[in-house]
């Protein structure tokens, strides 16, 4: 599994252009626990980020694509979810500074660095009811894969894991950010920021 950076960056603008079709779902999933306004994040940060890379020169580096997304999604609709992710994206651009191809071990580095920095600057934890309930998990299934193995297998296996944690999510009393507030009347509601990381995984597939 590896990709070029031409191929990451049309596979990105790929499924940043289908991820505002989850707004209304996102919109309404942080209503329930927040101010709603995930769904506007997300699709405004998307379109800012797709045509940031659109723009990037035909050489742009790896670490030069995930700059300009991070610092696009980060400031097209300032919330605590997009600066999160932007904060995410410009740690992971230090772990592929320079390359031109991206495989499973880019993969699993910048994922590392998304998480760790979410987790740094969000001061959450995995069972905090955020993103990192899916992200995490998903990453983890990417790492005990044997070498070999194919995209296709891969991204269905970390969707799997994603779907089985999102759903988990709705179990757990919100911890971080506006949802904590409504503390118990959180459980019921699967977690938005870890929806919407399925949601990308699922589109990153296609």
């Amino acid at each position: 599994m590896s990709l070029s950076v031409s191929e990451v960056r049309a596979r990105l603008i790929d499924a940043l252009n289908a991820m505002p079709a989850s707004a209304e779902e996102l919109r309404e999933l942080d209503a329930a626990l927040g101010d709603g306004d995930l769904g506007v994040t997300v699709k405004a940060g998307s379109h800012a980020a797709a045509d940031a890379i659109a723009k990037l020169p035909p050489d742009a580096a790896l670490g030069d694509v995930l700059i300009a997304t991070g610092k696009a999604f980060s400031t097209a609709n300032p919330s605590t979810f997009g600066a999160l992710v932007g904060g995410g994206l410009l740690a992971a651009a230090k772990t592929v500074t320079g390359s031109h191809a991206a495989g499973r071990a880019e993969a699993l580095a910048m994922g590392r660095a998304v998480a760790a920095r979410i987790a740094e600057r969000g001061k959450s934890q995995l069972g905090d009811k955020t993103v990192l309930d899916a992200l995490v998990p998903s990453l983890d299934t990417l790492e005990a894969f044997e070498l070999g193995a194919d995209e296709r297998t891969l991204l269905d296996a970390m969707i799997d894991t994603a779907e089985r944690q999102v759903l988990a999510t709705a179990a757990l009393q919100s911890k971080k950010g506006r949802a904590a507030w409504v503390q118990e009347r959180s459980i019921g509601h699967a977690d938005p920021g870890a929806t919407a990381w399925l949601r990308f995984l699922q589109a990153w597939r296609g």
